[in-house]
């Protein structure tokens, strides 16, 4: 593949998270009918998924590390497409639940190969910019996802929605037996034990550590907002499914945009001075939008708040990745599991908790992000922007491969 091409594969399977979330989420009023359940536990298939994303990148680290990219990248696509398939299909919630737990795990093998690719192509400032542009490619999937899914429902239903995500993974298994390998057999584990044990090295990284609980808060303010909005937007401003889209995909569209900022400003502006503006932005933004909530704020003040904290996502994410991945090459695979566990983790666990007050309460919702925003801010403090004051992290020509 040439770059470009490999740039759009990469951010394709990077964007398996936000098109199994995303593109459904017009659909969840109308399946909390069809399946007469809780708000809580239709916002529960969100949480499968990404607790099987979270579990699923805890054991495609590791083989991806023994065994390469390319055949683990093979068999967890055609896995996604036929638990995709799955999900078309259920007529009971818990089968969809369950079926939803194996699109997240299958789903998990791209996410964190993708990651592990850059890394094996990338070092220091170029990695940063692959990692950015992964983000401005991965934005288009919460644009193009909820618009989609809502013009899907004007002739069809939530079944239709997944029909479409499986032929996307049997298209993204296709691609990956063209895909060729990038980890050599000479940089590979031993074995799988051995590849396991990196776990053990990487989680005693005070610097690496600290990274994966940044991301974890973060990532549970991220999702809040997704297991929320939907619920926000049409049952509490009252907006159709459409419109509710046309919002999501409006923000979903400046998160793309924000994914050009560290692009453009790696090696002029230092990541860890971009990771601190985006924290504090992301704690302003979401204080204004807790008000707003509480006031019950016109939708445009609401909307604006959320315009402020959402697009911080992209620059997080880019520089943050970047940044604990550098002195890592050598077990990217791992490394890239690691923060893509805690990162997915923390959503799974509070998207029930957006829908404890009912569906028609966005209380925990913004108390949720606001919270996880804060906790991002401490460990940035605590464990990632003091060792970048006291020269602790390697520099980038004394990286690892």
């Amino acid at each position: 593949m040439d770059k470009f091409k490999l740039t759009v594969f990469l951010g394709a399977l990077a964007a398996l998270a936000p098109l199994s979330m995303d593109m459904y989420l017009p659909s969840l009023p109308l399946m909390l009918e069809e399946f007469n359940v809780e708000p809580s536990l239709i916002q529960l298939t969100l949480t499968m998924t990404m607790v099987g994303m979270a579990i699923g990148q805890i054991v495609a680290g590791p083989i991806s590390d023994r065994y390469g990219r390319k055949t683990p990248l093979k068999l967890g696509m055609l896995a996604f497409a036929v638990s995709t398939f799955g999900c078309m299909v259920s007529n009971s919630i818990w089968i969809f639940l369950m079926f939803r737990l194996f699109q997240g795990l299958s789903g998990a093998f791209g996410i964190v190969i993708a990651r592990a690719i850059a890394r094996d192509l990338c070092q220091g400032a170029d990695l940063t910019r692959l990692f950015a542009m992964l983000m401005l490619v991965n934005g288009l999937a919460p644009i193009l996802a909820p618009i989609i899914g809502g013009q899907i429902l004007f002739f069809a239903t939530w079944h239709e929605i997944f029909a479409l995500l499986a032929l996307i993974g049997m298209i993204l298994w296709i691609s990956s037996i063209k895909f060729n390998e990038t980890m050599p057999k000479d940089m590979r584990a031993a074995d799988i034990t051995s590849s396991f044990k990196n776990f053990t090295l990487l989680m005693k990284d005070r610097y690496f550590l600290g990274h994966c609980l940044m991301q974890c808060f973060f990532g549970a303010s991220f999702f809040g907002y997704i297991a929320g909005s939907s619920f926000l937007f049409q049952n509490i401003y009252n907006v159709s499914p459409q419109v509710y889209s046309a919002i999501f995909g409006g923000i979903g569209a400046l998160i793309a945009l924000s994914g050009t900022i560290p692009a453009k400003f790696a090696g002029k502006i230092q990541e860890i001075k971009m990771l601190a503006w985006t924290i504090g932005q992301a704690i302003v933004g979401s204080s204004l939008f807790l008000c707003c909530v509480i006031f019950k704020a016109p939708i445009q003040l609401t909307l604006a708040t959320l315009v402020i904290t959402v697009p911080t996502m992209s620059v997080f994410g880019a520089t943050s990745f970047s940044l604990a991945m550098r002195k890592n090459g050598h077990m990217a695979g791992s490394a890239s599991a690691l923060i893509g566990f805690f990162s997915m983790i923390s959503g799974g666990l509070m998207a029930p908790l957006v829908g404890i007050a009912g569906s028609h309460n966005a209380l925990p919702m913004a108390i949720i992000m606001l919270l996880g925003y804060v906790g991002s801010l401490i460990f940035f403090l605590k464990m990632i922007y003091s060792e970048h004051h006291r020269g602790f992290l390697i520099m980038d020509h004394q990286n690892k491969r």
